[in-house]
């Protein structure tokens, strides 16, 4: 909303957010013209899943934090399988991740990429390892 200035009155009370330049007058907050910020988002609050094991395992659970990027980072000199599970129910029941109906998040060999973004509450994710030797270093993290 653009108003004005009458006289006698030499200024304008502002009743809603505004800000100014260094050199210039203050600037009412609206659509054209939002504040100069940007979002930071604060560190990830959600506990790393790390180790290195040496036997088949399932290893979890992962809890992560909703709406953000789950990275997981395989390496060691190891051989085997490695499937990216995803429980909603505490771990009674894990799935696979799958992408149009067909299998995803299987790695047989060492790996550093976002897997998952979650968005669902109560959802942990875990490891299903099978070793055929070697050892594996692992990380599932935010």
């Amino acid at each position: 909303m653009v108003a004005e200035v009458e006289v006698p009155a030499g200024f304008v009370p502002q009743y809603a957010v505004a800000f100014g330049a260094v050199d210039g007058p203050a600037v009412a907050v609206q659509a054209d013209n939002p504040l100069p910020v940007r979002a930071v988002p604060r560190p990830a609050q959600s506990a790393p899943l790390a180790g290195t094991i040496v036997s088949s395992a399932i290893v979890g659970p992962f809890v992560p934090e909703l709406d953000r990027p789950i990275w997981l980072s395989l390496s060691g000199q190891w051989h085997g399988q490695v499937d990216f599970l995803r429980s909603a129910d505490g771990g009674a029941t894990m799935l696979p991740l799958t992408i149009a109906g067909e299998r995803w998040g299987r790695f047989v060999g060492s790996t550093n990429e976002a897997v998952a973004d979650e968005s669902e509450a109560g959802a942990t994710y875990y490891l299903a390892v099978t070793l055929l030797g070697g050892a594996l270093t692992y990380r599932v993290a935010q």
